[in-house]
């Protein structure tokens, strides 16, 4: 009985090819299966839709951050665990290297790594106002204490 039903799966079509179902079926022969999945992919029918990606480019000048992976026992990035950094920077771009490498201006305490990243490290920084913190002068007295002044009140309870 089942293999009735699985006889009946199969089928010859009109170009003398064996379908199961609706899909091709080719002998367990390496050099055959060589030669078919060639022609597949070098058609120009063949479609690979993987990822959509966008050619990102930067100029001399740009500010990028860096995308940075926990190095263990080796360089952290100021945190460790849950909360350590994904990018770090902002960072200026001094060179173009190719097509998809850029050489960084990076700072004194990061000299041990290269300087040259592929694009994929990188992501375009954009700078916003609100994200700059003013400080302001903080008077001591000679007993090293100072007074502090609310700013501006959050809530209120009654």
């Amino acid at each position: 009985m089942v293999r009735d039903k699985l006889s009946s799966e199969y089928t010859i079509d009109d170009n003398g090819m064996l379908r199961y179902r609706n899909r091709i079926c080719v002998p367990n022969n390496s050099d055959l299966k060589n030669e078919v999945l060639s022609e597949a992919h070098s058609s120009m029918y063949s479609i690979h839709p993987d990822l959509k990606r966008i050619d990102i480019e930067f100029a001399v000048g740009d500010r990028v951050l860096l995308k940075v992976s926990p190095w263990k026992k080796v360089l952290r990035f100021s945190r460790k665990g849950k909360l350590s950094p994904r990018f770090i920077g902002p960072y200026e771009v001094i060179e173009r290297i190719g097509l998809v490498a850029y050489r960084l201006a990076l700072p004194p305490e990061l000299e041990k790594i290269h300087n040259v990243f592929h694009v994929s490290m990188l992501r375009r920084y954009i700078s916003d106002p609100s994200h700059v913190i003013t400080h302001s002068e903080i008077e001591l007295q000679p007993d090293m204490t100072y007074s502090e002044e609310p700013v501006r009140i959050l809530a209120r309870q009654v």
